[in-house]
């Protein structure tokens, strides 16, 4: 059961990576325009985080078994269509579907791995387990991406279904049958499905919006505040629901919060930091996609050091304290590479890349024990489901935020010189973050002294 679930978690992962890298690819052969190449990119993640808390419940309600196997089916045929798209309308609707299945198949998974290991040191364990293998997915994505777009960028779409279909078989055998639900069943809170989604896909449509500045600022405003304000109403429904899709009370603890809030620090630095390096090795440096790929195939180290590392270090310090080393070293490797250069040596590079991959294998698993640690079983998609928003919203925020910042300080310039500067100015924002989440970490090493 953890191999097909943390399988799914890694399908998901390696599809971004394997993509993003594939996009000059696809670009050019089908002559794409800018806008579309970055909606095709958009399209997944309005519908990844506008549907992930809904799909989080989704799973508590109608099953967890039956979502992932289900929303893991549609991955799989969404995916294949992806490949065979002759035009960007194709591939915009093949990735914000295969968005929307990521949404229900994850927090489906996530809650499967925490119902049926006891919480505790072996539950601990296979979440740090599941984990690693989703961070580094998304790591051996961009290698496997660069290697595929080179025979054809059509594998990079194929590709996944290969292993989704071996996942899927896998999955009717060994997944738990989920239990009998009661004969008397209260009914679905439409009105709270209808308003979290709308405004989720709202709201990351704003973020999304936020890199391209020039696009129009007031209209990303009112994206924003129209989402915002969908999302008040939403807490408006459930307050008033006889049966509330998300129970509010879940969101009074303050570990969660804290977990919830340090998830989207972690992807926000992480995204918005490899961002950055990718466009300084290829746009400035002039390295290939496949050679950007495998220098970054360090970061994917942490699938080796989460399930073998991490586990020691939390049953001897606890989450939070391993959570907080994880930010520091993060820290650490930000600031590093603020200083690099036009001619910068892999060896100058490596002491960053090295030192991020052990700060999110300290990070990544903890965050996720921390933010389903306490949760009642029948709310554990829900769990899964907020935290992997607050995973989602950190990326999108911390792409947004780099680019927003690199765009304002390269202005009209198009020397090296300037680009460099402008690749510097926003390398400040992953740093800041992992700052931020530094001081977060340390507020719930205080909270638990103070219990």
């Amino acid at each position: 059961m953890l191999v097909v679930v943390s399988g799914a978690i890694f399908l998901e992962g390696i599809d971004i990576g394997m993509l993003n890298v594939a996009l000059p690819a696809i670009r050019a052969d089908l002559g794409l325009s800018t806008a579309t190449l970055s909606g095709i990119v958009s399209a997944y993640v309005l519908g990844y985080g506008g549907f992930m808390l809904l799909g989080g419940r989704a799973a508590d309600l109608l099953g967890r078994r039956r979502m992932f196997v289900v929303w893991l089916g549609v991955f799989l045929v969404f995916s294949g269509l992806g490949g065979f798209a002759d035009g960007g309308g194709v591939l915009l609707l093949a990735r914000f579907v295969t968005g929307v299945a990521a949404a229900f198949l994850t927090p489906a998974g996530l809650s499967v791995l925490t119902t049926t290991f006891p919480q505790g040191p072996r539950r601990d364990r296979a979440v740090l387990v599941y984990s690693g293998i989703a961070a580094g997915g998304f790591s051996l994505g961009v290698v496997a991406g660069g290697l595929l777009a080179a025979v054809g960028w059509r594998w990079v779409f194929f590709a996944p279904v290969a292993l989704a279909a071996v996942l899927l078989a896998a999955a009717v055998r060994v997944l738990p049958r989920d239990p009998a639900r009661p004969a008397k069943r209260s009914g679905f809170d439409l009105a709270g499905a209808v308003t979290v989604t709308a405004g989720m896909v709202l709201l990351v449509y704003g973020v999304v919006r936020l890199e391209h500045p020039r696009d129009g600022t007031p209209t990303t405003a009112g994206v924003l505040a129209a989402g915002a304000a969908l999302l008040t109403l939403f807490v408006a429904v459930e307050r008033r629901s006889a049966s509330p899709l998300v129970r509010l009370g879940i969101l009074r603890s303050s570990p969660l919060v804290r977990a919830n809030l340090g998830a989207a620090l972690l992807t926000s630095s992480f995204f918005g930091f490899q961002f950055v390096v990718t466009l300084y090795l290829q746009e400035l440096r002039g390295w290939s996609s496949l050679e950007t790929g495998l220098a970054l195939l360090v970061l994917g180290a942490d699938v080796v050091l989460a399930p073998l590392l991490t586990p020691v270090l939390v049953r001897r310090f606890g989450n939070v304290r391993v959570v907080l080393g994880g930010f520091v070293i993060a820290t650490v490797a930000y600031v590093l590479f603020l200083g690099v250069g036009a001619e910068w040596p892999y060896a100058a590079m490596l002491p960053s890349f090295a030192l991020l991959a052990l700060a999110i294998g300290l990070t990544y698993g903890p965050l996720v024990s921390a933010a389903t640690d306490g949760v009642q079983a029948e709310e554990q998609g829900l769990a899964g489901g907020l935290v992997n928003t607050s995973f989602q919203l950190g990326a999108a925020l911390g792409i947004s935020g780099v680019t927003a910042v690199q765009v304002a300080a390269l202005g009209a310039a198009t020397s090296a010189s300037a680009l460099l500067a402008s690749y510097q100015a926003a390398l400040v924002v992953p740093a800041v973050a992992a700052a931020a989440g530094v001081v977060v970490a340390l507020a719930g090493v205080r909270a638990g002294r103070d219990r």
